[in-house]
This record gives C-alpha cells, structure tokens and sequence, in this order.
C-alpha cells in the first residue's frame, strides 16, 4: 500500500515538472521573442518630430515637436525636460534639430530657423526672405557657424557664416514632396507628394534628377543604405532595395506578410546586417541578413500607435518615434 501511494505521489510529482516545463520553456512570452524596445515617458502629450543625439557626448539628446516642444535628455535618452521657448503669439511645428559641438539649429513651420551657440541655453532666431521657397523642413550642423538646410519643397541652402547669409545648391526646388531623406554623405531624395515618383540629388547636381517608380504602387517613403543603394517602401506593405551604385535597377520586390497589411513608415540601418522598419498599427519589423527576410518585434506591439521614424546613432543606441506622444527606446540583448 505504501508502495502504491509513494508510485503514484512520484508519478504526480513528474506530470508537474512535465507541465511547468511546457509552460515555461514551449511558449515563449512576447518580450522574450523580441524585448528590444520599451516606451519612454515624455513631460508632453505631443507627436515627436525629430531627436538628435551627440556621438561625442552620447548621453545628451535633444527631442522636438508639434506645439513648439524641445525636450533636452542628459541621461541617454532615459528622462526628458522641457525647454520653453518665447516665439511670441505664433503657433509653431518643429520639424527638425541638430548640433555641431555647442552649435545647433532648429527648424519649423510657419517659416522658422533659430540657432545656439551654447549648447541651448539660448536661442536666437535667424530672419528668412519672404522669397524662400518653402519652409525650413531639415536642417544638418556642419561645423562652426556652418549648416545645410533644406526646405519641403527641396530647396537647399548652406550657410558659412551663422545663417547670415545662404547660398542656393539648386536652381530649383523639387516641389511639393510626401517625404524627403538626406544620406550621411550629403545626397537627398525625395518623394512626390502623391507618391507618383521620385527624385535623387547629390553634392554637385545643379537640379534634381527625377525618376519614376517601378510599382503600380505609390511610394511611400525612401532613403540611402549604408552600401550606396536605395531603399524603398510602397504602400500595401512592399519593400524593395536598388542594385548597389543604382537608382533606377532594382532587387526582387519583398512583401513581409509580418507587416500584416498596414502601411510601412520608415526604414533604418542598426549595422549592415540588422534593418528594421516601422509602420502603421504599432508594426516594428526586423531583418537580421540586410533585409531579405523580416520577422515582427513583438515588445511594441502594445504601444497603440502608427510609428513614424527609426533613430540608430550607434548600433546599441536606438529610437522610435510616433503618433500620441510615443517614443521608444532600444535595448541591446
């Protein structure tokens, strides 16, 4: 009888371990197939625009806004504060931020350029002709008192002297455009406002060169690889990537059934082999082999919000920027 009762006590005992076993080790949790990001609390409830990061001083960071938002970082992106500005009665959209040491300039719409010398203590705003076509959209530090700005109709200007003066790097702009990517190296493309075509320009060019797309489907967004391709994502979820030293040639078109139908936002190199893009619906997707196959980031999948743009200033130091005041971070494994 003891024999029975201790058979059965020990066979119980191993149905348990059995089971905790399964439960633990054969469904794996979300954040364990892919815990790379978690949100960040912003002081606002605004829409992120543009973040920067020094490479040189990687813990502070400067992240702007709808609502006229600068928010500073001094702990890598952990906790931000807001830096209030006096613009007057307007009511102003920053679009995009950027430093040289502690030298930055910031732009927004309606027509905007304001500019530091010390680190954002203080700003100091840069008259605009009324003849600039369009308004600032990016702006690029390029060393003392030198800066590369483009508005959103591709005019591009640089200025040598602290934005006393500019002087045109095209002789036209390209026209209304949908998105508009600057490389490292300096070369643009832009997107149509309709998503008909695009057009390429690079340090040299006089004019842009325009291209029409290779898809029934409209272009969403476009931008440069590390490896001197194109990158591009149409709507309905497409992705496809150019022959390298081509813009107008184009590797098989890839549609990763792990984008689920929404629309892909942005894409973003981590190193040669890692690539993620972002999309409607709180979509992150990741490659690991350059992008020719992708799998989904679960650790966003919560976030209840269309992610705009992806941030990498060095492979362990990662952002996601979106809708609803939403901005993650990236944890290295």
């Amino acid at each position: 009888m003891k024999k029975s009762i201790k058979r059965f006590l020990t066979s119980c005992l191993l149905c348990l371990f059995v089971c905790v076993g399964l439960l633990g080790v054969g469904m794996p949790s979300a954040s364990a197939e892919g815990g790379s990001w978690h949100k960040v609390e912003l002081p606002v409830a605004i829409t992120p625009l543009d973040l920067w990061f020094d490479k040189s001083e990687p813990n502070h960071g400067w992240l702007v806004g709808t609502d006229a938002t600068l928010l500073e970082s001094t702990d890598g992106g952990t906790t931000w504060e807001e830096r209030k500005l006096d613009l007057g009665d307007g009511i102003y959209r920053f679009s995009s931020i950027s430093f040289s040491g502690q030298e930055g300039w910031l732009t927004g719409q309606p027509a905007l350029l304001l500019h530091t010398t010390d680190s954002g203590k203080s700003w100091s705003r840069i008259g605009l002709s009324s003849k600039l076509p369009g308004d600032p959209f990016a702006i690029v530090a390029s060393g003392y008192n030198s800066a590369e700005m483009v508005t959103d109709l591709g005019a591009i200007y640089s200025t040598q002297d602290g934005g006393q003066n500019w002087k045109a790097l095209v002789t036209q702009a390209v026209g209304n455009a949908r998105n508009l990517n600057r490389s490292e190296d300096g070369r643009y493309v832009a997107i149509s406002a309709n998503g008909n075509f695009y057009s390429t320009w690079q340090p040299g060019d006089t004019t842009w060169i325009q291209h029409n797309r290779n898809s029934s489907r409209r272009v969403q967004n476009m931008g440069y690889t590390p490896d001197n391709r194109l990158w591009m994502l149409n709507r309905g979820g497409l992705v496809q990537f150019s022959e390298v030293g081509e813009f107008e040639t184009w590797e098989k078109k890839i549609t990763p059934k792990e984008g689920g139908g929404f629309g892909l936002l942005d894409l973003a190199y981590q190193d040669a082999n890692n690539v993620w893009i972002s999309g409607g619906s709180s979509r992150l997707l990741h490659s690991e082999d350059s992008g020719k196959t992708w799998k989904r980031d679960l650790s966003a999948a919560n976030v209840g919000a269309n992610l705009y743009k992806i941030y990498f200033f060095s492979r362990d130091r990662g952002f996601v920027v979106g809708q609803n005041g939403t901005l993650l971070a990236y944890s290295p494994e």
